[in-house]
């Protein structure tokens, strides 16, 4: 492979004069230049990317660091989602991405190798706990972030979320509607921004309606199925007549608890979830849920970073993304309700 020493001595110029032609540098005269591209173009030289990015000032490539286990974006269904949509953005902006994926015991360690390699223009930070020493760390340096949900603290972050406690209010308010009284909650956990949202919003109705919130009881889990499956077994005992999960994947483990426990979604127990995940609209029954944007959380939150790249601000960007309530079968409606009269007929998918 030619190097810039062998063009240099054929070009008789020093290596600095070829390096700085490779990289288009004005102060070259017109003869230097074409003398030494006349040998870069024999030799069939490549300059190395990254070196030629560096000496920029920029590498056009974003970071993604995906805190709390290396599992998590395996089995997240948010992520199959999320990832595919923040690539084809950059890919559209002749951007790349860097995956971070990181264990609790080595996000300090991570985000310093992220801060001290030079590698990432930007970087965006998915699934926000608490106590959170990424953002404190990443506050104040000179690398941009965008934060995938708003932060417990204002830290004057860049950040993309959707409405999770808007969301959680309308399918609460949904439940009522049909004319559920015993409403009971699974939690997502309480470290993460969304599941804290979700649940005041749930929280929160409840109480608007007069609704003692201690007689409808919240079950913590942490957003997998099987501690929906071990939630549900635990409220089994209080009888709730709906159970509004804080995703789906947590719904589907309770319905899964309540089918083995010889109960029936929704006749017995409605279930409804958070998010509108692709095994939703396929569950036995279809789950109602509240469907949250992700792909274009992806693409909003990648454009985000982008622009605080090539056009640093002082202002904050952020963005929260409106969610839909999707009525399914899950949640009963179109039965006849708890009061005894028949429920307002809504569409179920």
């Amino acid at each position: 492979m030619s190097t810039l020493e062998e063009i240099a001595r054929l070009s008789k110029v020093s290596r600095s004069t070829v390096s700085r032609v490779v990289n288009n540098d004005p102060h070259v005269s017109d003869a230097t230049r074409a003398r030494v591209l006349a040998q870069v173009h024999r030799l069939g030289y490549q300059p190395h990317a990254i070196a030629r990015s560096l000496a920029a000032g920029r590498t056009r490539i974003i970071g993604l660091l995906v805190p709390g286990g290396i599992s998590t974006a395996f089995s997240d269904p948010f992520f199959p989602i999320f990832i595919p949509a923040m690539a084809s953005t950059c890919n559209a902006c002749d951007y790349s991405v860097m995956l971070w994926l990181t264990e609790p015991d080595y996000e300090q360690r991570v985000v310093t190798q992220i801060l001290g390699n030079g590698l990432h223009d930007g970087l965006i930070v998915s699934t926000i706990h608490l106590p959170d020493e990424i953002t404190d760390a990443l506050v104040g340096t000179a690398l941009p972030f965008v934060l995938i949900g708003q932060h417990i603290r204002e830290v004057g972050a860049h950040y993309v979320d959707v409405e999770n406690y808007e969301g959680a209010q309308k399918m609460t308010q949904h439940l009522l509607g049909l004319g559920y009284k015993r409403v009971a909650h699974i939690c997502g956990p309480l470290d993460t921004i969304c599941a804290r949202h979700r649940r005041n919003g749930f929280l929160d109705v409840m109480r608007a309606g007069g609704y003692a919130v201690d007689a409808h009881p919240i079950v913590d889990g942490d957003f997998t199925e099987a501690s929906g499956y071990d939630a549900m077994l635990d409220l089994l005992p209080a009888r709730p007549e709906a159970v509004f999960a804080g995703n789906d994947l947590m719904a589907l483990g309770a319905i899964r608890a309540l089918r083995e426990a010889g109960l029936r979604v929704p006749e017995d127990v409605a279930v409804v979830g958070f998010d509108d995940v692709p095994a939703a609209a396929a569950a036995n029954p279809p789950l109602t849920t509240i469907r949250q944007p992700t792909g274009r959380m992806g693409v909003v939150a990648t454009e985000m970073l982008i622009d605080v790249i090539e056009h640093p601000v002082t202002s904050r960007h952020r963005i929260v993304l409106p969610t839909e309530l999707v009525i399914r079968k899950s949640c009963g409606a179109g039965m006849v309700d708890l009061s005894g009269s028949k429920s307002q007929q809504v569409s179920a998918g």
